[in-house]
């Protein structure tokens, strides 16, 4: 824990401060900044200053978690009035506007930082545009909505040289750090099998869907044309926004572009899991599809099963990785005590030695058979301990520590999870992936999945 400054001292400080700058002298120079702001205040010089894009919802707190950590909210974006309501009346001061675009040009002298909170279609033109005026950028998960967007971010993210963060919070958790650290120390053995779940899809919003019928008007505090950005005219309809695009092709990533970059987060950092060699999906068809086997290519499946296959690496066999969604979960453990189950949103680990699971967010591991803890105690804690997601990245911003979550490692990682949702397009199909050409080797006709067209007056 940080010392406290002594407060006798912080008091004589300010007054030979205070007497030097009377004097004319240049001893305000080694005056401490807290001196000026006093105790437990934030000096101005030690204040990041950020414009938001999208400040509803998830966005929303995203920007009162940094203005709580220090940072001034100089301007707030969002295209829904409504949505933004109650980030507008937190930081009245803040300028207020509808295309971020807009907002970057004209605040471009008077920000440090942009943190992105839109619907997953359009994190990466925002994000983008953050970085290209070079600004240091915290965007929401996933990084991106395609995989052509993912790598485009990463490789701009490198070469402006700014601090950056995805939303993946658990990546800062005690919990992630054990389960890397026990892995590697060899608690449960080899390690070539893992099972990850999420229990969002129909749950927390529906799929499965055709395209809504009608034509309701417009909310007159919404800009639909800005909502849409880069992706192909349609209607308004409630049922895509202001909540329940996550499960539309256009404008989200169903479950496990929602939830994979928390929960598969842990097993590719953990066993260092690069690029997949394949993947193949499992999907449920979509009722009124039935007939001539096709999946409902307006929505994502009701539910899926995905299985990843990544090479050997190192001192470290393929490990096989599946996916489960839409209500779909690996089955108990026989090693599980009886009335305990896994949780609804988690990772499975197996090993030559026992298993581990633990839920989603970093949540804390758990080994079978439980015996095997006193094997963990031993294992060293080598990892550097985290002081906050949030904080990993305010903190970065002022002092250019990297955040564990930084782009370099989340985009990649968001990637893997792209990759996933790209065989969702083609169920049943093995996609043998080219990670360095970003192509699907034998599936050409899925490159405009990777890198579809934008809309007149969008770009990267």
């Amino acid at each position: 824990m940080q010392k406290k400054p002594d407060q006798s001292v912080s008091v004589k400080q300010r007054r030979d401060f205070l007497k030097a700058l009377a004097l004319g002298t240049s001893a305000v120079t080694v005056v401490p900044r807290h001196v000026l702001g006093g105790p437990g205040l934030i000096a101005p010089s030690d204040r990041i200053r950020v414009a938001s894009v999208g400040v509803g919802g998830m966005g929303g707190g995203d920007v009162g978690t940094i203005s709580r950590l220090g940072a001034e909210i100089i301007a707030l974006c969002d295209v829904d009035q409504v949505r933004g309501a109650g980030s507008f009346n937190t930081f009245a001061k803040a300028r207020r506007y509808k295309d971020f675009r807009i907002m970057l040009d004209k605040e471009a002298n008077n920000i440090d930082a942009v943190t992105v909170g839109t619907p997953d279609h359009t994190h990466a033109v925002a994000t983008m545009a953050a970085l290209r005026a070079g600004k240091h950028v915290y965007c929401q998960k996933p990084l991106t909505q395609t995989l052509h967007e993912a790598r485009e971010v990463t490789k701009t993210a490198k070469a402006a040289g700014v601090i950056t963060s995805m939303g993946n919070q658990g990546h800062a958790s005690e919990g992630a750090r054990l389960t890397n650290e026990w892995i590697r120390g060899g608690v449960i053995g080899e390690v070539n099998e893992v099972h990850a779940w999420s229990d969002r899809a129909g749950k927390l919003w529906k799929q499965g869907l055709g395209r809504p019928k009608g034509r309701p008007d417009t909310p007159k505090t919404l800009d639909w044309d800005l909502w849409l950005g880069p992706r192909p005219e349609r209607p308004y309809n409630p049922a895509y926004a202001p909540h329940n695009w996550r499960g539309w092709w256009d404008f989200g990533t169903g479950a496990l572009g929602d939830m994979g970059c928390h929960i598969l987060d842990h097993p590719i950092w953990a066993l260092e899991l690069d690029a997949p060699s394949s993947v193949e999906a499992r999907t449920t068809l979509d009722g009124s599809e039935l007939e001539d086997k096709r999946p409902n290519f307006e929505t994502y499946p009701i539910a899926s099963l995905i299985y990843y296959h990544f090479p050997a690496k190192g001192n470290r066999g393929p490990v096989k990785m599946t996916w489960y969604d839409g209500g779909l979960m690996p089955g108990v453990p026989n090693e599980m005590p009886d009335g305990r189950r896994l949780p609804d949103n988690g990772v499975l680990y197996i090993g030559t030695k026992g298993k581990m699971y633990h839920s989603s967010h970093g949540g804390m591991p758990q080994l079978l058979p439980g015996e095997l803890i006193e094997e963990a105690k031993k294992v060293p804690k080598t990892m550097e301990r985290s002081p906050g997601h949030y904080e990993e990245w305010v903190n970065g911003c002022k002092t250019k520590k990297r955040p564990a979550a930084s782009f370099d490692y989340s985009g990649p990682m968001t990637e893997t999870v792209l990759l996933g949702v790209l065989a969702l397009r083609v169920p049943g199909r093995r996609l043998e992936w080219d990670s360095a050409l970003l192509k699907v080797k034998n599936q050409p006709e899925l490159q405009p999945f990777i890198q579809p067209e934008f809309r007149k007056g969008w770009s990267l």
